[in-house]
């Protein structure tokens, strides 16, 4: 099988103070087509050294690397070509011109050809919602519009792979949700695999199906987002709606949250007591009107990977 991204055995050491320290030891991952990927980790642990390795500006020490069956640092303008990347905290738009500008200077480098450029961008510019400032000077531009704009300037070549650190940061709450909107729609549309580096959560949990977690240099789970839930979730959030005004469940394993006002809320155990046995004794005390169960949050889950 032909992956779009592969790593065998990669190892990545630099040198200093006269000692080797290992930045990337010995990991290896294959990434099919489409696939919408998480490459998660705490600082320190090795996610740009990989990303830098995968878009070949850095050398491993051993192992391989191969992105759409190339080697990203023998063949790094033939993969620049059939690659994207957004960097959250780095623009690639020149910060005097409007975007319209870059777009046009992009498809030059880029070699796109003037009708299929001309149409590309209509489309994008129609998806991300950018007509109305495509032509003010980029330092004008909000946040979010320059970060809309930096996601066009990666598309435009309509590349393969899309690698994405940080694409949300210091963005407001409706400019990072249109932001996931958007680049579910594009791996949707386009078959485009996307990689994701991210300290936001709600990023992995909006965007991503698979996530890879990476500390101190070696993999320590790569698996569906829900397999991961499903492994590290041990409690749950419960609340009740019932006839009773206050709530009394003398059962181990639950922290009482909430309790007045006809809604009873807390946390559950679940290696100490099953969700059925709290619904069970909530029901011989009331009558239940609603009953939600929520997962904690993502970032507890991924606390708990670490612990």
């Amino acid at each position: 099988m032909n992956h779009v991204i592969e790593l065998k055995s990669l190892t990545k050491q630099f040198r200093a103070h006269k000692q080797n320290l290992i930045a990337i030891d010995g990991i290896s991952l294959a990434i099919e087509k489409g696939e919408r990927v998480a490459f998660i980790g705490p600082n320190g642990a090795g996610k740009s050294t990989t990303i830098k390795m995968l878009t070949g500006i850095l050398h491993p020490s051993s192992g391989e690397v191969r992105v759409l069956g190339m080697v990203p640092w023998k063949q790094r303008r033939s993969l620049g070509f059939e690659i994207g990347i957004v960097f959250g905290q780095r623009s690639q738009l020149w910060y005097h011109l409007p975007p319209q500008d870059a777009f046009d200077l992009l498809s030059k480098i880029y070699e796109i050809d003037r009708e299929t450029y001309r149409k590309r961008l209509k489309h994008l510019v129609e998806v991300f919602e950018t007509s109305d400032f495509l032509k003010r000077p980029v330092r004008k531009l909000s946040l979010g519009q320059r970060m809309r704009c930096e996601l066009i300037a990666s598309l435009l070549h309509n590349p393969k792979v899309l690698f994405l650190d940080e694409p949300t940061v210091g963005l407001d709450v409706t400019a990072k949700l249109k932001i996931r909107n958007l680049l579910n729609s594009i791996s949707k549309e386009q078959g485009t695999t996307l990689f994701l580096t991210s300290h936001d959560t709600a990023d992995i949990e909006q965007v991503c199906e698979r996530v890879i977690v990476l500390d101190k240099g070696r993999i320590l789970r790569d698996c569906s987002l829900r397999q991961l839930r499903t492994e590290y979730v041990k409690r749950k959030i419960m609340t009740l709606t019932s006839d009773q005004k206050e709530l009394s469940l003398d059962l181990p394993g639950i922290e009482v949250l909430e309790n007045h006002n006809f809604i009873f809320k807390c946390e559950i155990d679940l290696d100490i007591v099953p969700i059925e046995q709290v619904i069970h004794a909530a029901i011989k005390k009331c009558a239940l009107k609603d009953v939600t169960i929520e997962d904690p949050s993502m970032e507890e889950t991924i606390r708990n990977i670490y612990g």
